[in-house]
């Protein structure tokens, strides 16, 4: 399949907080000096949505208020494919787990082999909604991104073992809250940390949703609030 690289197209980004309450740590790595998107750049584990992630199947489904704010400002209902990406590539690109035991129902396709192996269903009710931002034109590639926060308590699996992560991101590493910003961030990973650090005690999903809607015309803030118009200011 030939994918155009000038459109826009829906992701999932996913940040893990480790001891969030006591000493937050934050869960990232190295993009490859050769990536056409953000090369060198430490960033959160993410990427694209695929066409066979509306297919498989949830254990769990996403919060109710999280599965409100996805549906604002939005053509279609992507919350399910937006849930099963997140937790795809936080498999792919970290080893991790997010997901309960449990049996499948269809034949896993090639994507999400390694991930039944280990006798998981994909789980949702983690994921918390907390930030949108499409990337800005003229960029090599663009994405309308959306950021999901989980507790790392809810993954599965080993949280220092990455041996079965692939190889798109190198160093990966559980990072202090205080200290990521002396890393090579991407301007709007700084942006979603600040958010994400005055939500470390919290932990129930937001009620409303930051989103940076970059545009050919214009550039806004907005709150996605579930209901009613949103309002917005130049940025």
């Amino acid at each position: 399949m030939t994918i155009d690289k000038t459109a826009i197209r829906d992701a999932a980004t996913v940040i893990v907080l480790r001891n969030r309450l006591i000493d937050p740590h934050v869960l990232m790595g190295q993009r490859g000096s050769k990536a056409a998107f953000m090369p060198n750049k430490f960033v959160f584990p993410g990427g694209a949505v695929d066409a066979e992630d509306a297919d498989i199947p949830l254990a769990t489904q996403l919060p109710a208020v999280c599965r409100d704010r996805l549906l604002e400002d939005c053509a279609q209902d992507l919350a399910h494919p937006l849930a099963i990406a997140a937790i795809r590539e936080l498999w792919e690109e970290t080893g991790l787990v997010l997901g309960q035991k449990g049996d499948w129902n269809i034949t896993p396709p090639a994507d999400w082999t390694s991930f039944a192996a280990t006798g998981h269903l994909p789980s949702a009710h983690p994921l918390q909604f907390v930030f949108r931002a499409i990337t800005p034109p003229g960029r090599p590639r663009r994405f309308d991104a959306r950021f999901f926060l989980i507790d790392a308590d809810e993954i599965a699996s080993d949280l220092d073992d990455f041996s079965a992560a692939c190889d798109e991101l190198s160093h990966l590493q559980w990072i202090p809250l205080p200290k990521v910003r002396e890393f090579d961030l991407p301007f709007i990973t700084e942006v979603v940390l600040a958010e994400v650090a005055a939500r470390a005690h919290d932990m129930t999903p937001p009620a409303n949703v930051p989103f940076f809607k970059n545009n050919e015309e214009e550039n806004l803030f907005l709150r996605l609030k579930g209901k009613g118009p949103m309002t917005g200011r130049s940025h």
